[in-house]
């Protein structure tokens, strides 16, 4: 009889070895699961930031051309269908501005320039470097038609999706284009002459 229970003990210890191993196994698998969630909700947020960032920065760029919106004409600085010049990242281009009185020019060109250093993350520093902008921010104001203009930012995204459509701003200058990001907004300038 002690034989056979101790036979029976073995076993009984091999196996809880073997259970304690598979256990381990798949609580190994549940957190590289949870890992690789962690990884993709953290480049999900780095989008979104990027994407709220884009949109605060164009918004300032609207705000700027409907307060000084006697010489909007001076803001439309992108001419060419491929989305240049542009201010941000990688410009060379000095704002410039021939219309209007010496403050209103004045006021365009010191806004472009902001509006420049903004695109470049001077909105929030980080030990003294440039940290709050999305990544290769560049920004292009276009006349659409007499009085409407189109304000757009783009940026690098972190993976890619799908090229944007409609917005020639900074195409082709991120590698491949499925990962540029664009927002456009629209502004249009009422004629109160009449």
């Amino acid at each position: 009889m002690k034989r056979r229970t101790l036979k029976h003990h073995r076993a009984q210890q091999g196996f809880s070895l073997i259970e304690v191993l598979v256990t381990l196994v798949i609580l190994m698998l549940g957190l590289l699961g949870l890992v690789g969630l962690m990884v993709t909700s953290q480049r999900t947020q780095l989008e979104s930031y990027q994407r709220v960032q884009a949109l605060v920065v164009a918004q300032d760029m609207v705000n700027r051309i409907n307060a000084n919106r006697k010489v909007a004409d001076c803001y439309a600085i992108t001419t060419a269908t491929d989305g240049t010049p542009y201010v941000g990242t990688g410009s060379t281009v000095t704002p410039a501005c021939t219309a209007g009185t010496t403050q209103q020019k004045g006021q365009a060109v010191a806004d472009m320039t902001q509006w420049h250093n903004l695109l470049l993350g001077s909105a929030e520093m980080t030990e003294g470097n440039n940290a709050g902008a999305m990544l290769g921010a560049r920004g292009c104001v276009e006349e659409i038609s007499a009085g409407e203009y189109r304000v757009s930012v783009v940026w690098q995204g972190v993976g890619k999706t799908v090229a944007p459509t409609g917005v020639n701003c900074g195409a082709n200058l991120y590698g491949d284009d499925a990962q540029r990001r664009a927002i456009s907004l629209p502004v249009k300038i009422a004629d109160l002459a009449g």
